[in-house]
C-alpha cells in the first residue's frame, strides 16, 4: 500500500500542489476539513498531514492554531510554497469571453487588478479546486475559475492566464505533522522549535518570558496570541523560534520562558526550510 499525505481541500488545491512538491513519492489524500486531516494522520489513514499555517498576503490562516495543540501530531518539517493563479475556462475559451471568475474568497481579491483590467465579474466559491470544477461541470463558457494550474490539468480546463495575482512573492507556509516527533537535527539551514504557552497572571508576565530569548540571542520569528476556551482572559500564545531545545541558549531562554507560564508544550522541532530566508 502506497503512503500517504493528507490535506484539506480537493485535487488541485494549494495544500494539495505543496503535497506533491515536497513529498512526490506519497499519495495525496483529499480531505474535507482540517480536522479530517489530523484524524487521518492520527488514525493511521496517513502517515503525514500538510497544513497551510500563513499566507504572505492575508495573515494566518482561520482555525489551525486552535487545531495544532490539540491535534496530537508533531510537527516534523516546513514547507513554503509559491501561490502562483491561473485564469481556467473551458478548452478553447478565449479571454475576452469571460465574463465572471469564481475562486476563494482570498485568491478574489488578489487578482482584483487583473480582474478589474478585463471586467471580469469576480463570485465567490468555497475553495479554489472546487471552483475550478464547477466551471468544468457547468460547462458555461463565459464563467472561468481562479486555481493552480495543478487544477486545470485535473478537471480538463485551458489556462488562459497565469501569474495574474497582484503580489508577486504570495507564499503559503505549510506544517507537515505526524503522528511521532522528530527531534534529530537535520537539513542544512538550521533547527526551528515551534512550541504554544500560557503566562502566569503577575503584571508583565509577557514582557519577563520574552526576556529569555532576548538576553540569549534567540531569534523569534513568530509569536502570536489567541483566546482559548471563548474567554477573553485565557489567551495562549504561539511562538517559532530558530534553534533546537538542547542548544545550551535555547535551554535557557525556555527555561526562564518557563518560570512565567503556566503552561507549555512544543509542537515540534524541525529543520527550516530553505525557502524561508
Amino acid at each position: 500500500m502506497n503512503k500517504r499525505i493528507a490535506f484539506q481541500g480537493e485535487p488541485g488545491a494549494y495544500s494539495h500542489q505543496a503535497c506533491l512538491e515536497t513529498y512526490p513519492e506519497l499519495e495525496a489524500l483529499p480531505c474535507r476539513t482540517f480536522e479530517d486531516a489530523i484524524a487521518a494522520v492520527r488514525d493511521g489513514e496517513a502517515e503525514l498531514a500538510m497544513l497551510p499555517v500563513e499566507n504572505s498576503t492575508f495573515g494566518r490562516v482561520a482555525d489551525i492554531h486552535h487545531l495544532l495543540p490539540e491535534s496530537g501530531l508533531h510537527i516534523i518539517a516546513e514547507a513554503f510554497v509559491r501561490v502562483q493563479i491561473s485564469l481556467l475556462a473551458l478548452p478553447g475559451v478565449r479571454l475576452d469571453q469571460v465574463e465572471s471568475a469564481m475562486s476563494h474568497t482570498m485568491l478574489l481579491g488578489q487578482c482584483r487588478a487583473f480582474l478589474e483590467r478585463h471586467g471580469i465579474h469576480r463570485v465567490t466559491g468555497a475553495d479554489t479546486a472546487g471552483s475550478a470544477r464547477h466551471v468544468a461541470e457547468a460547462a458555461q463558457p463565459e464563467m472561468a475559475a481562479l486555481a493552480s494550474a495543478l487544477a486545470g490539468e485535473i478537471y480538463g480546463l485551458d489556462v488562459l492566464a497565469q501569474g495574474i495575482e497582484d503580489q508577486g512573492n504570495n507564499t503559503t507556509r505549510f506544517l507537515v505533522m505526524a503522528r511521532e516527533p522528530d527531534f534529530t537535527r537535520r537539513g542544512s539551514d538550521g533547527m526551528m522549535t515551534t512550541f504554544v504557552f500560557q503566562v502566569r497572571n503577575i503584571p508583565a508576565a509577557l514582557y519577563k518570558a520574552m526576556g529569555g530569548f532576548a538576553t540569549n540571542g534567540i531569534n523569534m520569528t513568530k509569536l502570536e496570541s489567541y483566546m482559548v476556551g471563548g474567554s477573553f482572559t485565557a489567551t495562549q500564545f504561539y511562538a517559532d523560534i530558530e534553534g533546537h531545545p538542547d542548544d545550551p541558549a535555547v535551554a535557557r531562554a525556555l527555561d526562564e520562558l518557563d518560570y512565567f507560564t503556566s503552561d507549555i508544550t512544543i509542537l515540534g522541532v524541525y529543520p527550516a526550510d530553505p525557502r524561508r530566508h
